[in-house]
């Protein structure tokens, strides 16, 4: 009875080999997103560097806030309590996820679906240290610290910058790629004005879901949190580093400053909530001190470099094949979307590709993640160490 010896903890006997009576051997756990991904640390350990990675990019960004709203005589504050909600929403979320991780991983171990409150316990105490519980907790608050700071950034940005807007320079820009003509206008003639619209506005939408549900499933099922908070630090770092491209280039995006050229498309959830935010911005114009805060910056997109952070570290951690393709057609739906519904330019686009990059760099340098997964980048490594 080998199989029961193995169970039962003691040692196989080596005298015979399995028979049919024998019971099968319990599942293996795997990881919900299976990938390559090692660091220099085991699941059991984080370093110093990974855990306040987070933390320093939200006091960073909460400075910047900080000293914006003062240029701007306007109070730092968290609109509607926005920010504070997706900390919740998104934090009970975790949690939920939490328990479903302890779950699944005992059901693993002891081959039942329902498995007892000692195997609970044990796989509790094993998979998830307080250590590791705060660093997931501090990881994830951060990343709304950041949020919450860049949304008062980005309020301020028509106060700071005054009659300051280069939509018809970014627009110019696109009409040189594209031969002289419209990269929307493109899309419209090409896609049409009808269901696609839809379809488009859901995929833009979506990004709402998209992206606290990728951090909470890195956070929480990660087999080594060490890539966990390289991944939520490099999606923190695109709150910073986007507010200063709305600085240094306020723009609207072509919905507001060519609005004719959208007059065809269908009456959408993304076209609502495009009027919402130009309504807004005119009422915090009117009003900074008393108005929520207006929410429109074209240069870069955020929605790009949020999602192609995500692929960038998909391929760095070596996650599977599906996840990959999954993650690249959201990013190229997105791009067509941003475009399509008025939202970006094209350049604004690349500029949130360039973004993420900086990001993924920044989060790498930060958290001192090594990549040990990657053969292209061990062997690159190896190279450049033997020349």
């Amino acid at each position: 009875m080998a199989a029961v010896d193995r169970w039962a903890g003691l040692p196989e006997r080596p005298e015979r080999g399995p028979s049919a009576e024998d019971p099968p051997s319990p599942p293996r756990c795997t990881t919900v997103l299976p990938s390559r991904e090692r660091s220099a640390t085991t699941p059991g350990q984080l370093s110093r560097r990974a855990v306040i990675a987070g933390p320093l990019v939200a006091g960073v960004t909460l400075i910047g806030a900080l000293w914006a709203t003062r240029e701007a005589d306007v109070p730092f504050r968290d609109p509607d309590n926005v920010a504070a909600k997706y900390l919740v929403l998104v934090g009970l979320g975790v949690v939920v996820m939490w328990a479903l991780d302890i779950v699944v991983r005992a059901s693993c171990r002891t081959g039942t679906r329902w498995p007892s409150r000692e195997t609970l316990r044990e796989v509790r105490r094993e998979r998830w240290s307080w250590k590791r519980g705060l660093a997931a907790a501090g990881a994830l608050v951060s990343f709304y610290v950041s949020y919450l700071a860049y949304r008062n950034i980005k309020s301020m940005v028509p106060l700071l910058r005054p009659d300051d807007l280069f939509d018809r320079e970014l627009a110019n820009l696109d009409r040189a790629i594209f031969a002289g003509q419209d990269p929307w206008e493109l899309l419209h003639s090409l896609l049409g004005t009808g269901i696609l619209g839809h379809a488009l506005s859901f995929i833009y939408v979506a990004f709402i879901v998209f992206l606290p549900l990728s951090m909470a499933l890195a956070l929480v099922f990660s087999r080594d949190l060490s890539s966990g908070l390289f991944y939520t630090t490099a999606l923190s770092l695109n709150w910073p580093l986007g507010a200063l491209t709305y600085l240094l280039l306020p723009a609207l995006g072509p919905i507001y400053a060519f609005p004719g050229d959208f007059s065809d498309l269908p009456a959408t959830k993304a076209a609502e909530l495009q009027r919402t935010l130009m309504s807004d911005r005119l009422e915090f114009l009117r009003d900074p001190v008393e108005a929520a805060g207006q929410h429109i910056a074209a240069f870069a997109s955020l929605h790009v470099s949020m999602i192609f952070t995500a692929v960038v570290t998909a391929h760095l951690l070596g996650l599977g094949r599906r996840v990959l393709i999954t993650l690249w057609t959201v990013l190229t739906l997105s791009v067509i979307a941003t475009v399509y519904l008025g939202w970006h330019y094209v350049i604004d686009d690349v500029a949130g590709v360039v973004l993420a990059l900086v990001a993924v760099w920044l989060a790498w340098v930060l958290t001192g993640f090594q990549l040990r997964g990657v053969p292209r980048l061990r062997r690159g490594a190896a190279t450049a160490k033997a020349t």
